[in-house]
């Protein structure tokens, strides 16, 4: 679905990614671990657009994307979940899941399988985004990012500041999601037992560079938690 090739990117004179490659599979999680400043939300931001890359490639189902704009990307079928969510505080939740179909013609309906997904967003539908707690504000950014169906879903920390029972209803449906094999997700988290949980594949950065990789089910034989350990 989704492959990385050789892609370096630069702020100023500092080097920030160096040589990344990697694949996401259809139907696969790929976590994306490693320490504060290493490099990984430049990463998920380049996947996007939002920052451009100095040299190598990146393609979507085998078309290359790396020279299209986020808008461009958005359309060929990537949702991104930022870090922080930010929705619209003072929009209702049923204008910021339009907004994820801002592509979309204007009649397009919001698919009721995200009320199904998250029940709590169906229940305050009317009430603006701002005023929900934390947990529901980022499950209201993950069901936006899926509203127009993607092929590939990029989440950046969505554990950050979130109630642990949430923690386990957004972990449900990553994982239903990937099951489902028509989407590939990849993943940047911190809390490593979440990350763990839900790997099929795993990478980990450190400046700027993927130092290790392999399969989820091996992290703990293979001491991912010592390298992302602070």
């Amino acid at each position: 679905m989704l492959t990385v090739k050789n892609i370096h990117q630069y702020y100023g004179g500092s080097h920030i990614l160096r040589d990344v490659s990697f694949e996401a599979k259809l139907g696969k999680v790929t976590v994306l671990l490693g320490r504060n400043g290493v490099g990984k939300t430049t990463l998920l931001k380049s996947l996007m657009g939002l920052v451009p890359i100095k040299s190598g490639s990146i393609e979507l189902e085998g078309r290359p994307i790396h020279k299209a704009t986020p808008y461009e990307r958005a359309r060929a079928g990537i949702g991104f979940v930022p870090q922080g969510r930010e929705i619209f505080a003072r929009l209702t939740v049923e204008e910021n899941l339009r907004m994820g179909l801002a592509y979309k013609s204007g009649g397009t309906p919001i698919p009721a399988e995200l009320y199904e997904l998250f029940p709590v967003l169906k229940q305050m539908i009317n009430r603006r985004g701002g005023d929900l707690s934390g947990g529901q504000q980022q499950q209201l950014a993950i069901a936006r990012a899926l509203a127009p169906k993607p092929r590939l879903l990029i989440l950046d920390e969505p554990t950050e500041g979130i109630q642990p029972s949430i923690i386990k209803d957004i972990g449900r449906v990553i994982r239903m999601l990937a099951d489902r094999g028509d989407m590939a997700i990849v993943l940047c988290e911190q809390y490593y037992d979440f990350a763990q949980e839900l790997a099929d594949d795993y990478l980990v950065m450190e400046r700027g560079e993927i130092i290790a990789r392999g399969l989820g089910k091996d992290m703990e034989a293979q001491g991912v938690r010592q390298l992302v350990a602070i």
